[in-house]
């Protein structure tokens, strides 16, 4: 294995993620949002802290930042563009940039939605991309900054993953993903197993993070914007995609 992470929820149905390339021993963080629920993480894996990478701006994913830099000496990676607040970043990143974490070359996708400073680190050679609040198991974030059309291509960024690619997103928000997901997608076979699987990971106290993209593309109604059983459901056989996505979009927020 070229990349460990170590994952570790906080807050509410947060979820940090420790990344460390096993060639190097660097060792990133991905996002913080409490100082203490990533130095608990260190301490439980006994790495130390030499990056932190920032998605995005909202609190919940960036409170803890000034004091782990203070607590580690960890330098800290942020989007290059304007976001809800300001923030100082050791060095900032757009979409097309290309990073080198240890023996890891870290791509960096500009996926704006969610807010329109959301970045997302992928890791091609370790098949891992890191996705904030953009997508998640069975769904994608709420758009709080950005139109449908822009969630729709970042949506298109990330459909052309390898189906490899492990996602680790921002949140545990898989059930409730479920269960929309179903309400779209009705008779699928792959996404019902699956929303079943779901429900007995959660029960055990399991996390549902990380997914796979094949698995997205088998079950996320927001990657299946082109599926004709989702447009006929929808009644949008004729429609675009991103009118698809923001349709599906849509009913996610009133559901």
């Amino acid at each position: 294995m070229t990349l460990s992470v170590h994952l570790f929820p906080y807050l509410a149905d947060n979820y940090g993620y420790l990344l460390r390339d096993e060639a190097s021993g660097k060792v990133a963080c991905v996002d913080a949002g409490e100082a203490d629920a990533v130095l608990n993480a260190l301490k439980q894996t006994g790495w130390q802290l030499d990056e932190l990478w920032i998605t995005h701006w909202h609190p919940d994913h960036t409170d803890g930042m000034d004091e782990l830099r203070q607590q580690t000496g960890c330098h800290v990676i942020g989007p290059g563009y304007k976001g809800g607040r300001a923030l100082s970043f050791d060095k900032t990143v757009q979409g097309g940039d290309q990073l080198t974490f240890g023996t890891q070359e870290v791509h960096i996708l500009h996926t704006p939605g969610h807010t329109l400073d959301m970045v997302n680190f992928y890791l091609p050679r370790a098949a891992a991309v890191f996705t904030g609040d953009t997508l998640f198991a069975m769904g994608c974030g709420r758009l709080f900054e950005g139109t449908p059309e822009q969630m729709y291509q970042s949506m298109e960024q990330l459909r052309a993953l390898p189906p490899e690619t492990e996602v680790y997103g921002g949140h545990e928000y898989t059930q409730a993903n479920a269960r929309f997901a179903l309400s779209v997608d009705p008779e699928n076979s792959a996404l019902q197993a699956r929303a079943a699987q779901v429900d007995k990971m959660r029960a055990a106290g399991l996390p549902t993070m990380p997914t796979a993209m094949q698995a997205e593309f088998e079950t996320n109604p927001f990657l299946r914007y082109g599926d004709a059983r989702i447009r006929a459901h929808l009644g949008l056989e004729n429609a675009s995609d991103a009118a698809v996505f923001a349709e599906i979009r849509s009913r996610k927020d009133r559901f």
